[in-house]
This record gives structure tokens, sequence and C-alpha cells, in this order.
């Protein structure tokens, strides 16, 4: 029987000094707006938005919108490497944590880990495996396994002793809504989430966290242009306070914006049917640097990275553990 993996769990603060780690899966959103000439002002900028679209959302006894503030650190999950009979650790995932602190009250309140969510292994799923497996073919489609190890492994994170004594509450994670899938505004409306859309046919996105045993719902907040996808355990609505899922949208849109601004900083809001695209013209740039085209390359140069330092050495022994895996 092949033991469960160790994990170990590292935090750095994510704020105007932040530079990225050696270690950091460089694909991430605050690892590429913390490069280059305009890393400080970078950074400084998108902390302000983030700021801002809190309190937006947190008006209630917040009459000048500067009640709130937040704290951000990088959560990194590093897989020991022991359980193959091997020396040294894998870097797995990276996550966000946040912290609200409320300066009127001058007191701190925990936020929720999740929001932004970077994987290793999905790069080497996405970037390596699928365009590999459709190499050649005339229609797209995803191997019958697709996303299994990676899904229980993520799990295994969840249920590890390491999330539990870091964290109180299960992870939200907070992205972008699919290009290629409609999504259709319903009569569900909820006081900070906004409005629910729902759509006919999950994403291949969507079905990958599936197998993270996550499920999905959309929500365009007030304010918002286009809805998000939340990826959540238990239930979104009645498990988590306003406050925690304010900072959720709050630093996922703003990254968002700046990211997919065709989408989320476009002039017009998403109609009651909606279809996401990167082709849309009329929206507005922020003034923060950002280089998507970077961002796809290097998801591509990490997947194989995977693919040498974690898929290839350890493949037999991964996919026995993932096999008998009962989590």
């Amino acid at each position: 029987m092949i033991q469960d993996p160790i994990f170990s769990i590292h935090r750095l603060r994510f704020d105007e000094n932040y530079h990225p780690s050696d270690r950091t899966r460089l694909t991430t959103n605050f690892a590429n707006l913390a490069r280059g000439e305009s890393r400080q002002e970078n950074l400084r900028n998108v902390l302000r938005m983030i700021d801002n679209r809190f309190n937006d959302l947190a008006h209630w006894d917040n009459p000048k919108k500067d009640r709130y503030t937040l704290e951000l650190e990088i959560v990194s999950v590093e897989m020991d490497l022991s359980f193959a009979g091997k020396s040294g650790s894998f870097p797995l995932i990276e996550v966000l944590y946040t912290t609200i602190v409320d300066i009127n009250a001058n007191k701190r309140i925990e936020g929720l880990a999740g929001n932004s969510f970077s994987s290793y292994v999905r790069d080497y799923d996405f970037s390596v495996l699928l365009p590999s497996y459709n190499k050649g073919k005339s229609e797209f489609s995803a191997p019958h396994n697709y996303g299994d190890l990676h899904g229980n492994l993520f799990k295994s994170v969840m249920e590890s002793t390491a999330y539990k004594n870091n964290f109180k509450k299960p992870p939200v994670i907070c992205l972008s809504v699919s290009t290629n899938r409609t999504y259709h505004r319903t009569e569900n409306r909820h006081p900070v989430l906004g409005v629910e859309y729902e759509q006919r046919e999950f994403s291949l996105t969507d079905q990958y966290f599936k197998k993270m045993g996550m499920q999905v719902r959309y929500f365009m907040p007030r304010n918002s242009v286009a809805p998000l996808a939340f990826y959540f355990f238990g239930d979104l609505l009645s498990d988590y306070s306003a406050l925690e899922l304010i900072s959720t949208i709050s630093v996922m849109e703003s990254f968002q914006k700046v990211y997919r601004p065709e989408i989320y900083n476009a002039n017009s809001a998403a109609a009651d049917c909606c279809q996401p695209s990167l082709k849309h013209q009329d929206y507005s740039n922020t003034r923060i640097v950002y280089d998507r085209e970077e961002r796809t390359q290097l998801a591509t140069s990490q997947g194989r990275y995977t693919e040498e330092h974690f898929i290839k050495p350890y493949h037999d022994i991964l996919e026995k553990w993932s096999a008998g895996y009962a989590g």
C-alpha cells in the first residue's frame, strides 16, 4: 500500500514590495505583475483597485468607502517526495489568502483561502497533455482519466493536517467564465454575489474542478460587467460570511480586469444571454502592465517542467496511488 503524500504550507506576503520567489509558479497573476520596470507601480495600483472594490461592496457603515483594507498572502503547497522514497519536495499548488483589516474597529478579520488558483500539474494537463493528445485529431477531446491525478492530489491537500492547521474553512476559488460557453441570467439574486447566471454544459475547466471535488456557480456582483465562476465545497451561499465573499470578489475581479479587460473591464454590462469573448472591442485598459502572451508561454514551459520532474519520474507510483485513493 502506498502511503498518502505529506504536504507543507508556506506563506509569503503579497504587497508592493513583493518579489516572486524562485519556486513561485510564474504564470500566476500576482507573479506576472511583480516583474519588469513597472513592478512596484503595478502592485500599488492593483492593491488599490482591490481595496476600492472591497469598500464599494462592503458599503454599510462605510460612508466614505475607506473602512477596510485587504492584506494578501501567497500560500504555496509543496508535496514531500518521501512517498516515492525520494528526498526533497515538489511545488504543487498556490492560492491566495485574504485578511480583512477593519480600520474603524481596529481589528483583523480572517478571510478566505483560495481566490486565485495555480497548479503545476494543471499546467501539464492543459498545456502539454491535451495538445499532445489532440495532435492530428479533427475533433477536440480529453483522455478518459483526464484530471484524475490532479483532482486526487488536490483533495488530499484539502484533507491534510497541513491545510487544516492553517485554515478554518475550505477554499473558494474564483476564475473567469469560459469564452466558449453561453451563460443565461436567472432571477436568483444574492446580496453580495449578485445576480446568478447558468449555463447548460460545463466547460472543460468546470469538469476539471469537479474532479477536485468542487462545485461551480456563476454570479455577477453589483457594479460588475460580467459573471465570475466560483468553485467551492459545501454551500457557497451559507457557509461563508459577506465579508469573506467580498474579499474573494474584490481580489479576483481586480485581477480579471487586468488579465481579461475585454470581459471584465468592458464598457457595458453583460446581457441576459452572455457569451464572453476576448475579441470584444468596447473595453477600457487599466494602467497596469500585464503580458498575457508571456503568461501563456510560461504555462507551457512550466507544464514541461512538471512532466520532466514530476510526471515522468514518478508516473507509476502516482498512478497507483491515485487509483487507490479513497478520498
